[in-house]
Parts: structure tokens; sequence; C-alpha cells
């Protein structure tokens, strides 16, 4: 469990004129700082993401979850599903988390590294392309990495890649991304596990890889 002493604040980051609610924990004396990239449908409330980010927090990492749509925008995407495939525009969205945080006098000097979840992964994966003086590591959980398209290439930060292994399209397609990338980039199988990773122990076993990745590369 998080320290007691860990303080959680509701933070707000712009993207123009765009507010988006962001979600900060931060632990004492915290080795780095995570930006949570959520999939597809998904929100800051994300429940997969809220237990992987403790476990984070847990292991001395600062965290912010963030809503990567505005409320009209998810009102929409509802509908049409026209914004959740929006990859430049969440890539976008959280690149301006990963500003905010340099603005920040309690948070500018941290490693910063990236946890994208499905279509999420990709969005992480952009804002390490366009950022690679300030993201450390990335780390995606069942993510869609082919959907970063050209930035995969300009990637410097080492990132793994987490594929449950009952997800074999998706599996197909992480290794399709693996190759397309010059940086350290590692695939971990999940044995069992599905998409969502909702196996028992399935999700444990992610938060587990994600704090030795980011343990290991954000110094």
């Amino acid at each position: 469990m998080p320290s007691i002493t860990t303080v959680l604040s509701a933070v707000e980051i712009r993207d123009g004129r765009i507010a988006l609610d962001a979600d900060l924990r931060l632990p004492p004396e915290p080795a780095g700082v995570i930006v949570f990239a959520h999939g597809s449908g998904s929100s800051r409330h994300s429940r997969r993401n809220r237990e992987v980010a403790e476990a984070l927090s847990a292991g001395g990492f600062a965290t912010l979850l963030l809503d990567l749509l505005t409320p009209q925008e998810e009102s929409v995407d509802q509908f049409t599903r026209e914004f959740r495939f929006d990859i430049e525009r969440l890539g976008r969205r959280i690149v301006a988390a990963i500003d905010w945080l340099g603005g920040e006098e309690e948070l500018s000097a941290m490693s910063v590294g990236c946890f994208g979840a499905s279509t999420g992964a990709a969005a992480a994966l952009i804002a390490a392309a366009e950022r690679q003086d300030r993201v450390a590591a990335v780390v995606s959980r069942g993510g869609r990495p082919d959907l970063a398209g050209g930035a995969l290439s300009r990637v410097r930060a080492p990132t793994l890649l987490i594929v449950g292994g009952s997800d074999e399209p998706v599996i197909q397609l992480n290794e399709e991304a693996r190759s397309q990338m010059s940086a350290k980039v590692r695939l971990e199988i999940v044995p069992g596990a599905t998409h969502l990773f909702e196996e028992p122990g399935a999700l444990d076993h992610v938060s587990r890889l994600a704090l030795e990745w980011f343990a290991e590369h954000l110094k």
C-alpha cells in the first residue's frame, strides 16, 4: 500500500485553450514521475491504471494520471469513437503534461517515465519521440505501439512492451512495432493474460515489471 504520507492532488493540464483534469500522486522523495496515458474509451479513473499507479507510488515514484479528452469530447466519443483513435491529439496532450511537469518547481528536476495502455501506448511513444530530452523510459500495457507510426523510429527512451499471452493479435502488432524501433526495447509476455489483464495476478505481474523497468531506467 502507498505510504500514508503520499499526497494526492487534483491538478489541471493545459493544451492550448483546452484544460484537462489530472491527479498527481506524490510520495516522499520520489525517484521520478510517471505520466499515464489511458486507453480508448477510458479516463484517469481507469481502475487498472490506478492500481498500477498505486504500486508505482508504493515503489517510490510520483504518478500523474490525466484525462486525455475533455468532457465534451468524451460525450461525442461515446457515440462516434472519433477521438479515442486520434493519436496525434492524444500524443500532444501527453507532451503538454510533460511540459507542465517541467514548469512545476517540485517536479521539474525529476526523471520522467510514460506508462501507456491500449491506444495510450501510442500516445506515450509519440510524446517520448517529441520530448527525447525529458522522457527516460516507456512502459506499454496491452498497447498499440504500432499506431505511433513514424514516431517509433525517433523514440530514444528504453521501452518495455507488456502483452498478455492470450492476446495474440496484439502480440504480433507489438513485435512489428519493436522491429521499427532503434531504442532499447523488450517484449514481455504475461502467460494466460488477455487484453485487459483481468485474470488473477495478471495486473500484479504488470505492476512488478513496470516498477522494475522504471527503477532501472529513471535515474
